[in-house]
C-alpha cells in the first residue's frame, strides 16, 4: 500500500468535514421538511410563480443533501475497502481502492469549490452574452465556438440552457448571442468566465493560411428575482419588432415576433427571438433588460466603493484567457496561470479545471 494512502484519506476526511459544516446538512434537513410541507399544500399552484420557486428550491435542497450524504457514504466505504486490502494483502482490492480514491478526491474537490460561492448573487441562475470583438469574420466564428463551448459545458452538468437571441454574422459565426443557464449557482460558477477571450490560429477564412488573432467578449450577469426591480419608464425605452433570422426555416421566421428593446438613457439594447409570440418575447427581453440595469447599478456602486478605498486596479475580468491553436496548442488563464495543451477538450466544454482554479483565485484575491 502506498505510504501516502492514509494521509490522503485523512485529508479527504478533513475536507469533507469542512464542506459538511459549510453546507449545514442538519439545517438543510429542517428546511427540506418545511419545503415539503409547503409543496403539499392544495392551493400551492394558485400562485404559479411562487409554486415554481418552492418546487425549484425543494429539488435543489434534496439534491444538496443527497450529494453530501453520498460523498460521506463513499468515503466511509473507502475506509473499509482500504482495511480489507490491508488485511488480505489483495492487489486487485488495493487497485480498486486507489481508483475510488482518485475519483472521490475529484468529486469532493469539485463540491468544495461550490461552497466557495458565497457572494450575494452566486446562487442565482445566469444570463450569458457572447459578443464578437476585433478580428472580423474570425472573431464572429470564435464567438460561435465559445457559444458551443459553454453549451457543451452546461450539457455535461445537466444544466438547462435557453437561448434568447442570436445575431448571425454575414459570412460565418455570430455577432452576439444571449442565453440563460437555468441552474442554481450558475451565476457564481460562470461569472469567473466574464471577460475577453483571445484566439490565435491559422484562419480558415484566409486563402493564404495566415495566422489570425481574434477576440470575443463574455458577459455574465445574475438573473433577477421577482422581488427585485428597476423602475423603467415607458418613455425611456424604444421597442422594435422584426422578423427572426437564422438558419433553418422555423415558424418564428414567418412573423414579426422578434423584439428589440433599447433603453435610451443608458444605450443598453436587448433582443429576444426564441418565442413565436411577440408578447412573450417582449416579456423576456424586459426581464433581460431589468437584469442588465441591475448589474449596471451594482457595478456603479462597486466603483464608488473602490474609489473610496483607493482601488485603481483594472477589472479582473478583462483579457482573462488565451486559446492558442497555432504554432502550438495551449489554453492559458492569464489570471490563475492554469493551462492545458488539450485545446480540443476545452473547446468541447471541458473547462471545469479553469473554472475551479478561477473561483479559488477570486476567493483568494477578495480576502
Amino acid at each position: 500500500m502506498p505510504a501516502d494512502f492514509p494521509a490522503e484519506l485523512a485529508a479527504l476526511d478533513s475536507t469533507l468535514a469542512g464542506v459538511e459544516s459549510v453546507v449545514d446538512v442538519p439545517g438543510m434537513k429542517v428546511e427540506l421538511a418545511q419545503l415539503e410541507q409547503t409543496a403539499s399544500a392544495p392551493d400551492l399552484w394558485d400562485d404559479q410563480a411562487n409554486a415554481q420557486k418552492v418546487t425549484s428550491r425543494l429539488s435543489f435542497v434534496q439534491g444538496e443533501i443527497n450529494k453530501v450524504t453520498s460523498l460521506r457514504s463513499r468515503l466511509d466505504d473507502l475506509h473499509v475497502l482500504v482495511e480489507l486490502a490491508q488485511a488480505e494483502e489483495d492487489e486487485s482490492t488495493l487497485a480498486e481502492a486507489e481508483k475510488e480514491l482518485a475519483e472521490l478526491s475529484l468529486a469532493i474537490g469539485e463540491y468544495e469549490v461550490r461552497t466557495l460561492l458565497s457572494g450575494e448573487y452566486d446562487a442565482r441562475e445566469a444570463l450569458v452574452t457572447i459578443r464578437s470583438g476585433a478580428g472580423g469574420v474570425d472573431a464572429a466564428d470564435w464567438a460561435e465556438m465559445l457559444l458551443r463551448m459553454y453549451a457543451r459545458y452546461c450539457e455535461r452538468h445537466n444544466w438547462p440552457v435557453e437561448v434568447y437571441e442570436t445575431s448571425y454574422a454575414e459570412e460565418a459565426g455570430i455577432k452576439s448571442a444571449t442565453f440563460a443557464v437555468k441552474a442554481p449557482y450558475a451565476y457564481g460558477t460562470l461569472s469567473i468566465e466574464q471577460g475577453t477571450h483571445r484566439l490565435v490560429r491559422i484562419s480558415p477564412f484566409d486563402n493564404q493560411s495566415r495566422r489570425q488573432t481574434s477576440f470575443a467578449e463574455v458577459e455574465v450577469i445574475p438573473v433577477i428575482e421577482q422581488t427585485e426591480s428597476i423602475d423603467i419608464n415607458e418613455d425611456e425605452i424604444r421597442v422594435d419588432v422584426y422578423r427572426s433570422s437564422g438558419p433553418g426555416g422555423q415558424g418564428v421566421n414567418t412573423t414579426d415576433s422578434a423584439v428589440r428593446i433599447t433603453h435610451i438613457p443608458t444605450g443598453i439594447v436587448v433582443s429576444c427571438q426564441n418565442e413565436r409570440s411577440q408578447i412573450q418575447n417582449k416579456a423576456t427581453a424586459m426581464a433581460v433588460l431589468q437584469a442588465k440595469l441591475l448589474e449596471r447599478k451594482r457595478h456603479e456602486e462597486r466603483e464608488k466603493i473602490d474609489a473610496l478605498k483607493g482601488d485603481t486596479s483594472a477589472s479582473w475580468g478583462n483579457q482573462m484567457r488565451s486559446y492558442v491553436l497555432h504554432p502550438y496548442q495551449m489554453v492559458k488563464d492569464l489570471r490563475t496561470e492554469h493551462e492545458t495543451g488539450n485545446t480540443g477538450a476545452v473547446l468541447d466544454g471541458e473547462i471545469d479545471e479553469f473554472i475551479e482554479s478561477g473561483i479559488r483565485w477570486r476567493r483568494a484575491t477578495e480576502r
